[in-house]
């Protein structure tokens, strides 16, 4: 069972890490938003049709207004910007920056009415995280690297986890389809299209 177990989160690691690598080979040929808008069309009409097939509930106009808006700030706001700032920064560094994604939830559920509030131990993770990605990326002057990065590029990866993060605490409140898969499939659908 153990074997399995390191097996599977092995795997997870490996397509997760290389995310970011693989975006960076697609937008050298195809252009960013095209990229990720064909990437979730046909992931998320596959999953759609499954889960209709599957015997789903048909989706109400409010589960597509809330998809429309998760899937935007998700895949539009947090991948799309991700991909259009790769043509400009090594895919290590977009994951590294991507890294801040956990800073901005407990940020963002902290000022959500009715959302948790950090603890002491949550926010001293969060500054030995963020301490760290800034170490890596940060100013030469402290991570002793002389390269350099296109701002604007910078700027771009730094409101995607600050996008995707506004989009995951909107869903927690919001009219989403019962079923996981299907508010998935919905998500990449509304989002390829915007």
């Amino acid at each position: 069972m153990k074997t399995k177990l390191w097996t599977a989160l092995i795997a997870l690691y490996i397509v997760w890490g290389s995310t970011y690598l693989a975006i960076r080979f697609a937008v050298e040929t195809i252009p960013p938003f095209l990229h990720a808008s064909l990437r979730f069309l046909i992931s998320g009409a596959i999953l759609f049709i499954w889960r209709r097939a599957a015997g789903d509930d048909l989706p109400t106009k409010g589960n597509w207004k809330s998809t429309a808006i998760v899937g935007t700030l998700l895949l539009v706001g947090g991948n799309g910007l991700v991909s259009l700032a790769e043509k400009h920064i090594p895919s290590g560094i977009a994951a590294l920056v991507i890294s801040t994604s956990p800073f901005w939830l407990v940020l963002f559920e902290s000022l959500r009415a009715g959302g948790t509030k950090p603890n002491w131990q949550s926010l001293l993770g969060l500054v030995i995280g963020f301490s760290g990605v800034f170490y890596l990326i940060g100013p030469s002057e402290i991570t002793g690297s002389e390269q350099q990065f296109n701002t604007f590029s910078l700027i771009l990866l730094l409101c995607a986890p600050f996008l995707w993060s506004l989009g995951s605490i909107y869903a927690r409140g919001a009219d989403m389809p019962k079923s996981t898969l299907m508010s998935t499939g919905m998500q990449m659908l509304m989002g390829a299209v915007s």
